[in-house]
């Protein structure tokens, strides 16, 4: 077996980077090392960027391995490149914004290798965006979190994220659908950018707040656990402009490496358990393309 080195110096797209602990498994019940964590989102670079271009990104870490204690930095860390984007902005629920986070901004593969490369398994993102000179613009998505309490599982979240679809649709907005990587999915549509956080959160809470009314007794809007039990949490919360949810291709640091992977309808429809591992990610790009492009385009506003 050849040794793997401790530091490589590769150059990506004209920077210069030091690539260290390739041979570090970061999942030790499939073996996973760091070097193809990084080889992964290398080949997922061209569909992962556009989905985290213009956003504050908030990684989730696991230097140890997924055995060990994760961290979420949001801060950019001490030894950052001077190449990386960063946008200081104020610190989520902050008073008055007096303390700010210099948050990183993953736009482009050099940026992603770097962010792979420190063992940022999990990338999550918020959703607005910032210009270039760091204003924050209105979120130009909505996100409708689906959490089951067991014993639901991902069928009833299935089952739940077509009427979740159907709703939005009568109110003129095309929702795409995914698995979070981990128990749940998202239900995701374009909206117009012109509206507060504050507006698209109160809409998609009324939203959950129908459905659960509507009958069936499989949704519940409301977080307290007691009520949870074997039914579906429309999570609207998600839409606050200091929360964010697990970007659109992003491993996870689950057990496994499973991924947050964008779904067809018709896959939602036949409500069957999924769970997708990077090789499976790539496999479905090359004959589906990117399921997420959609929102890359301006939605509708949303019902005030």
């Amino acid at each position: 077996m050849l040794a793997v080195p401790a530091e490589v110096s590769v150059e990506v797209e004209g920077r210069r980077l030091s690539l260290s602990n390739l041979g570090k498994v970061l999942y030790p019940a499939t073996g996973t090392t760091k070097g193809e964590v990084i080889d992964y989102y290398r080949a997922v670079a061209p569909v992962i960027l556009p989905h985290l271009a213009d956003r504050a990104v908030t990684r989730k870490r696991w230097p140890d391995g997924v055995a060990a204690q994760p961290f979420f930095e949001k801060n950019a860390p001490r030894g950052t490149p001077a190449w990386v984007r960063t946008v200081r902005l104020p610190a989520p629920g902050s008073t008055k914004g007096r303390d700010e986070v210099t948050y990183v901004v993953v736009d482009d593969l050099p940026t992603l290798i770097w962010c792979a490369n420190l063992a940022a398994l999990e990338l999550h993102v918020p959703q607005w965006t910032v210009g270039r000179r760091g204003a924050v613009r209105h979120p130009d998505l909505l996100v409708v979190d689906l959490d089951p309490g067991a014993p639901a599982a991902l069928p009833e979240c299935m089952e739940v994220a077509l009427t979740v679809r159907d709703r939005l649709a009568a109110d003129g907005l095309t929702a795409c659908a995914k698995t979070s990587g981990s128990k749940g999915m998202q239900l995701y549509a374009s909206v117009s950018g012109r509206q507060s956080a504050e507006v698209v959160s109160a809409y998609v809470r009324r939203v959950a707040q129908d459905l659960e009314g509507a009958g069936g007794g499989l949704v519940v809007s409301r977080m307290a656990k007691e009520l949870r039990h074997g039914k579906v949490l429309l999570d609207w919360s998600q839409n606050n402009a200091a929360k964010t949810t697990v970007a659109a291709y992003s491993l996870r640091g689950r057990e496994e490496p499973t991924v947050s992977t964008p779904l067809r309808w018709d896959e939602v429809e036949a409500g069957r358990p999924v769970a997708f591992r990077p090789p499976d990610v790539l496999r479905r790009l090359e004959r589906y393309g990117d399921l997420f492009a959609p929102l890359r385009s301006p939605g509708p506003r949303v019902p005030a």
